[in-house]
Order: structure tokens, then sequence, then C-alpha cells
């Protein structure tokens, strides 16, 4: 079954006043309750801020702070495994109205055939 990426850009909630980010972590937390209960949660996240990130290059070396080139940073995220895209835009919408902002779909490339096969053997 495809499993889809539902995520928000880092700053995308800034337009919420602080006294209603209880309300809001309430929201969002009945929604991946009611994604569990469903069986399509698979995993969800807020992540700090990007300054707080590190860039592990192909030779190890490790930078501090965000790629300067880079201009947007997931700031959370949920990933689903659903029947369909409008599944995926179902929960995401969900999310959305949840979290006061726009939700990001996309979709999972397939895993090789070996790495699934060794998933299912656990």
């Amino acid at each position: 079954m495809p499993q889809y990426l539902i995520s928000f850009n880092e700053g995308a909630m800034r337009h919420i006043p602080a006294a209603d980010f209880p309300a809001v972590g309430q929201a969002a937390a009945a929604v991946v309750l009611d994604a569990i209960e469903a069986g399509v949660y698979l995993f969800a996240g807020g992540l700090l801020e990007p300054n707080t990130m590190t860039i592990v290059a192909t030779d190890g070396t490790v930078a501090h702070g965000p790629d300067p080139a880079c201009r947007d940073f997931i700031g959370g995220f949920t990933v689903v495994e659903v029947a369909s895209r409008e599944e995926a835009h179902r929960w995401a919408a969900r999310i959305a109205a949840a979290c006061r902002c726009a939700q990001h779909v996309r979709e999972f490339m397939p895993l090789p055939p070996q790495v699934e096969a060794r998933i299912r053997r656990g």
C-alpha cells in the first residue's frame, strides 16, 4: 500500500498566537490518535529549528547549521499508509485544520524488493 509524507514548512505556524498552541497541539494529537485507530499511522513529529541541524557530507565531514543554499525546511510531518492519494488528501485536510496551516502531500517511492522482503520477515 502506498505511503505518503504529509508535511508543512518550518514557519508555517508562525501566524498562530502563542496562547493558541495548546489547542493546536491537542487538535493535532487527536488527528494522530484517529490515524492510529484507523491503522494508517506510521510516524509523525515536529522538527527543531533549522539552526539546530547538521549536514553530513559524503566524506563524513559534519557541518553545523543548515545548508545556506536551502530556503525551505520541513517543520513537521506525518507519514501514513493509505490506499490512495485521495485518502492521503483527506488525512492532510484534517491535519491542516488541526495545525492551522497548509500541508504538502508526497508519495514515497516503493522500496526495493529485497528491502521489502526483509521488513516483512522482521
